[in-house]
């Protein structure tokens, strides 16, 4: 049935009602159709007719992030968080506004100020360098959708107060407003830090690590912005064509080992340091594990703690040991193996036929060659890579020269013999061993994390 409505101010005809089944949960799909042809949709869930207070997000359209997961912005984690709220409230309303690509600009323009960004400036620049503006989307189609489902007031999830304003200026009572803050990107952080700086935007990125700005323990169940802890070089990306920048982190005891004698390491750091790995996950381009981790551990080595964009996950695996019922293998995050000619044939097309990234490379002296490695991960547009371990893997790297950050979660715990986190690195003085510089120190629950770049025999970076 087609109904009309023109209580938001604006012309509008509701032309389909449909049940939409999601991944979170089942929603009522309207679809309002506009006089020029423009379609606004609703997802609604629950009774929101003539209700008061519903959870609301209106979505500004974003196809390279909601479709394309691209990480230049926080669009797509924002709608997929929104429609995960709405669910877990049983009532509430989804607004998708087209229309609103680029901050309202287009979808041509907004590439085009991609380009502007490209060659230095900031999101507010660009919009203007293109000759557009800063923020041309208008509400009132918006205001007009909630008039039409009977919404007589909102809680609104969104970070932008403009929005509010915009909202309420077409005649929508906003009861509150309900912060979406994100795990950041390295590619979408200085995008995060200008809505923040330059738009007025309730903080976007969630509590800070920063030691002049720490708030205290890391909460169970915050965001956590781990753009402090990964260091001012971490935002320049790849320091050469040949490599990312590479960052690794691993949890260990007191007494230095990241496992038992048995080979049990779950779970040595607390929770909240978890969720600072699983938010340093979401930082970065990829992460990288051995085989050995995958085998023993069976890591997901997704950011289901964060509401984040999950890595590209890469196991260094020279003879194809990884399990057919490994974890990394059985959702839709994206896995690499690196391997070499030491594989079977048939083990490799078993992978690549379920949609499992294998590349073969040369062999060096403890499997995969490091260099050829890193080296193919840049070759495929990876900038950030995060190192997990195991033991093998972090001595190899830290023996090859090519880790720039290093950060150590370190727990009130000692168990004795068991996996060091770090083997022979040949190193014979302690004058010459590896050194962090300008290490900074932080408490996050029970466990003490250690951060700095690390600087080599000689005290060159």
């Amino acid at each position: 049935m087609v109904q009309s409505d023109t209580r938001g101010g604006r012309p509008l005809q509701k032309v389909a009602t449909v049940p939409l089944p999601t991944s979170m949960g089942v929603f009522d799909a309207h679809a309002f159709e506009r006089s020029d042809g423009r379609v606004y949709l609703a997802l609604t869930r629950g009774e929101v007719d003539g209700a008061e207070e519903v959870v609301t997000r209106v979505h500004s359209e974003c196809l390279t992030g909601d479709v394309l997961g691209s990480l230049r912005c926080d669009c797509g984690v924002q709608l997929r968080l929104a429609l995960r709220a709405i669910s877990a409230a049983g009532r509430g309303v989804l607004v998708y506004a087209t229309g609103h690509e680029g901050r309202g600009i287009g979808l041509v323009d907004k590439l085009r100020a991609y380009v502007e960004q490209d060659r230095g400036a900031d999101t507010v620049d660009a919009n203007l360098a293109v000759g557009r503006a800063v923020d041309a989307r208008d509400y009132g189609d918006s205001a007009a959708v909630l008039a039409a489902l009977g919404v007589r007031s909102v809680r609104l999830l969104t970070n932008n107060p403009a929005k509010v304003e915009g909202l309420r200026s077409h005649g929508v009572v906003v009861a509150g407003l309900e912060p979406l803050p994100t795990a950041p990107h390295v590619r979408n952080l200085r995008y995060l830090r200008t809505k923040e700086q330059r738009l007025g935007h309730v903080r976007p990125t969630g509590a800070t690590l920063d030691g002049d700005r720490d708030p205290g323990p890391v909460d169970p169940g915050s965001v956590v912005d781990v753009s402090d802890l990964v260091g001012p070089r971490f935002a320049a990306g790849a320091p050469s064509s040949d490599r990312p920048y590479v960052v690794l982190k691993y949890a260990q005891t007191l007494d230095g080992r990241i496992a038992t004698a048995t080979g049990d390491a779950r779970w040595i750091s607390c929770e909240q340091e978890r969720r600072v790995s699983h938010a340093l996950r979401a930082a970065c381009d990829a992460v990288l594990v051995g085989v050995g981790t995958v085998v023993q551990d069976d890591p997901q080595l997704t950011v289901r703690m964060v509401p984040g964009a999950s890595p590209i996950r890469v196991v260094l695996d020279s003879t194809l040991r990884v399990p057919d019922d490994a974890r990394i293998l059985e959702d839709d995050a994206v896995t690499t193996v690196l391997t070499t000619d030491r594989s079977p044939v048939e083990r490799r097309r078993a992978l690549a036929a379920r949609h499992v990234g294998v590349r073969l490379l040369p062999a060096g002296p403890c499997g995969v060659d490091v260099g050829a490695a890193l080296a193919a991960l840049r070759a495929d547009g990876v900038e950030t890579l995060l190192v997990e371990g195991g033991s093998r893997v972090i001595t190899s790297l830290l023996g090859a020269g090519v880790v720039d950050r290093v950060i150590v979660g370190v727990a009130p715990t000692i168990i004795g013999t068991g996996t060091d986190a770090v083997g022979p690195l040949g190193i014979t003085s302690v004058a010459d061993g590896l050194r962090l510089a300008d290490p900074s120190v932080r408490i996050v629950g029970t466990d003490v994390l250690v951060a700095g770049d690390l600087v080599a025999q000689g005290g060159a970076p």
